[in-house]
């Protein structure tokens, strides 16, 4: 249960968005497939990294039907620069042939079709939903996940838990946005290492920095 009142929660919300007023997802795509096996391949790895492979990515294996019949090995040739990238090749290759014998080769927005895709949990269909298809979700990385309990948005580090927490406290009108500032706020200023502690708005309620 988030510790602020709704009305505490949405000044958060507020001020961050001042900060960052044009927080968008920072993975390249162009539709709805090439944003899933991005979102998959960004697992434990930065945005920037996954960017640089995409592009060779795409332009050989543009079409689920095209990846499902992919060699393994090139695809981990490709991708090799980004973390986990074994298991994250075999994933899109077995996730690419379940779209084409399911679903005709589409990306469906249906929360339990995507999670039950090789490669795909929560957070990644819930990005998916979000971005590509504008569906109101939440998606709780690691940057999410620390923010929210730094911010006391939540006092629980399971993830389901802070989604929870995020969709109580805040209208679903902004979910999406809502989602991307935090990203944004973790990513650039409250960093797990380094923190921009000095120019933070919050800092002055912030127990990790009157503790310093």
């Amino acid at each position: 249960m988030a510790k602020i009142t709704k009305e505490e929660a949405f000044k958060i919300y507020q001020t961050i968005s001042l900060i960052f007023p044009n927080a968008c997802c920072e993975l390249n795509y162009t539709n709805a497939f090439e944003m899933l096996i991005a979102t998959i391949l960004s697992a434990q790895t930065t945005d920037i990294s996954v960017n640089k492979v995409t592009p060779v990515l795409f332009e050989k294996y543009p079409t689920p039907y095209s990846l499902k019949d992919a060699n393994v090995a090139d695809v981990m040739e490709i991708i090799k620069s980004i973390g986990l990238y074994k298991n994250k090749a075999k994933n899109i290759i077995a996730l690419s042939n379940e779209l084409v014998t399911k679903y005709q080769g589409n990306v469906i927005p249906d929360f339990n079709i995507l999670v039950s895709l090789p490669g795909v949990g929560r957070k990644t269909a819930n990005v998916v939903l979000a971005e590509v298809f504008n569906v109101p979700r939440i998606a709780v990385d690691t940057h999410v996940l620390r923010v929210a309990n730094i911010l006391k948005l939540s006092n629980s580090y399971n993830p389901l838990d802070v989604e929870k927490d995020l969709m109580e406290i805040y209208d679903q009108n902004i979910w999406k946005d809502l989602h991307l500032k935090l990203l944004f706020f973790g990513r650039y200023m409250c960093k797990a290492q380094r923190p921009d502690c000095n120019n933070c708005p919050f800092r002055d309620n912030c127990d990790k920095f009157s503790t310093k």
